[in-house]
């Protein structure tokens, strides 16, 4: 669920930090000393294929990959962040992120798409290989059919930060100012929202059991026919959302903050760190991945974490390299 974001209401608060995104990007490598996943750069967005082929990528073009045993350098060909992945398979991988910048890895290498647009994207889902959404500045979305990325008219101005749907005929994405627009397979309409704070992540284990988060721990739940507010138990703002099930999802944000839902209630579980988190996916209740970066000053640089169905834990890429 990068996810990741060029505000400045949110890098006043955050000043360091944070893809489902949200991203403040650190202005050199100068300015992240500290290394805890293995690299030097803040990390925005993970997806995978199964628990075994993992990708993750962030700040200056960052790119690691996960074989099920250690984490890996790829070489990603740009220096532009990456906010968030999508695939639909281990050899059809897209990567978006600043100024208008798409990759596709076809499982040999990654290289550059034609996105048509120089606005920066944050979020990216598909609902199979010839129909995959990308949202970011200005309220643009584009779309792929499988050979070429095109604009679709939203409706919208204001900034979009991740893209979720549960079907063709179902799509949201969520953005600035409590931003909620619906895509029913033909046209894209905005959504009663029920807040005016930003939501960074939206996801759902149904068309009528969709969250969305964001700022201030802002949590929304769709039940199929009207947008509530839940209550989080936080005031830490949230980037993004991932579920296994509908009693079953968590939430990560600002703080090294993870929430999780059993069906009734949030409860907040104990992350181990005080950096950012922007992104959680999972293969599983027992294989939960979530990546991040930042903290104080001396805490600098990317973090990927681990969920075991029993506690989080830090993972290691064993690599500090600078990412082409």
């Amino acid at each position: 669920m990068t996810r990741r974001i060029y505000i400045s209401c949110l890098l006043a608060v955050l000043l360091v930090a944070s893809a489902c995104t949200i991203i403040p990007e650190p202005k050199s490598v100068e300015d992240l000393p500290g290394n805890i996943s293995g690299t030097k750069y803040f990390l925005y967005g993970v997806w995978g294929d199964s628990s075994s082929d993992i990708f993750t990528g962030g700040f200056n073009g960052s790119i690691l990959h996960y074989d099920g045993e250690a984490w890996n350098v790829m070489t990603s060909g740009t220096t532009n962040a990456i906010h968030d992945l999508w695939g639909s398979s281990s050899s059809n991988v897209f990567a978006v992120g600043s100024n208008g910048t798409i990759l596709h890895y076809d499982g040999e290498a990654w290289s550059a798409l034609a996105s048509g647009t120089t606005q920066n994207l944050y979020g990216t889902w598909g609902e199979s290989s010839a129909d995959v959404f990308a949202v970011g500045s200005g309220g643009i979305i584009l779309n792929y059919n499988g050979e070429i990325w095109q604009a679709m008219k939203s409706n919208n101005a204001n900034a979009l930060y991740y893209v979720w749907g549960s079907s063709p005929f179902d799509v949201s994405a969520v953005g600035f100012n409590g931003t909620i627009i619906h895509y029913d397979g033909e046209a894209w309409s905005a959504m009663a929202s029920v807040t005016e704070n930003d939501l960074y992540g939206i996801w759902g284990s149904s068309p009528s059991d969709v969250f969305a988060v964001g700022a201030n721990g802002t949590i929304l739940h769709y039940d199929g026919n009207a947008w509530n507010e839940m209550t989080s138990g936080t005031i830490n703002s949230l980037y993004c959302i991932w579920g296994n099930s509908f009693s079953d999802v968590f939430a990560v944000g600002f703080n090294g903050t993870i929430l999780h839902y059993n069906g009734d209630t949030w409860d907040a579980m104990v992350s181990g760190t005080t950096k950012a988190l922007y992104y959680i996916w999972s293969t599983s209740p027992s294989d939960v991945f979530a990546v991040g970066g930042g903290g104080t000053v001396q805490q600098h640089g990317g973090i990927i974490l681990h969920y075991d169905g029993n506690s989080w834990n830090t993972t290691i890429s064993g690599t500090a390299q600078s990412h082409p």
